[in-house]
């Protein structure tokens, strides 16, 4: 005799498999875009960088990436402010202002040449901009906001140095930042043409030390009265 299929479990059994629920996470997705830009520019520069390779490291396509971030000018000036304020924000954490003025311009000196090594990125993006006479860093809204509040924090130290006698009058805290910058900055991104040069291997630990311990004697006597 014949076994009758049960209609409740044939219905049952026929039903289809409900699709998996599409987790949306925008801020998520806008940071990966971010993350595999900063690599893409740094690595190709602006005219080599191609939206398809970051879309496909960001593991999005080039639709959703237009949509988070605009056209491919647009992702690179927000990875560039996105450089900027991430340096200027960590230089907010080093409470100058607790510090007594030389150690003060010392741990900025240590901070900015330690930011550059951990960062070979943000030199990259720097070396970029400046190849393009910062075209597009001129049309951004929120770079200058930015840089405002950390030549005050200088200034602020300097003002310290002078009035206990410390420090020389008249040094222009945008002067000083740029020599600050300038020194780490020349020496690691000429660092392989300069160990050629000169013969030694500028990247060894201890010729990083010497040269830290340089700048930080250099800078400091230049401010003292």
């Amino acid at each position: 005799m014949d076994t009758l299929t049960d209609p409740k479990k044939t219905a049952s059994a026929a039903k289809p498999a409900k699709p998996a629920k599409v987790t949306r996470d925008p801020e998520g997705t806008r940071a990966r875009i971010l993350a595999a830009a900063t690599e893409e520019f740094a690595r190709y520069g602006l005219g080599g960088a191609r939206v398809e390779r970051i879309a496909e490291v960001a593991g999005t396509n080039k639709r959703m990436l237009y949509y988070h971030v605009g056209n491919k000018e647009s992702l690179y000036l927000t990875v560039l402010e996105g450089a900027y304020a991430h340096i200027r924000a960590t230089e907010r954490t080093l409470s100058l202002e607790t510090l007594d003025p030389p150690a003060a311009i010392a741990r900025l000196i240590h901070f900015t040449w330690q930011y550059f090594l951990d960062h070979p990125e943000f030199m990259a993006l720097l070396n970029i901009e400046n190849l393009h006479r910062a075209k597009l860093l001129k049309t951004s809204d929120k770079v200058h906001a930015m840089h405002s509040p950390f030549v005050q924090m200088i200034a602020d130290v300097l003002a310290r140095g002078v009035a206990t006698g410390i420090f020389r009058t008249g040094v222009d805290p945008v002067q000083l930042y740029i020599s600050i910058a300038g020194q780490s900055y020349f020496y690691l991104s000429n660092v392989h043409t300069l160990s050629v040069i000169f013969g030694r291997d500028l990247l060894a630990e201890e010729a990083k030390a010497e040269r830290l311990d340089h700048m930080v004697e250099l800078i400091l006597s230049s401010l003292r009265a």
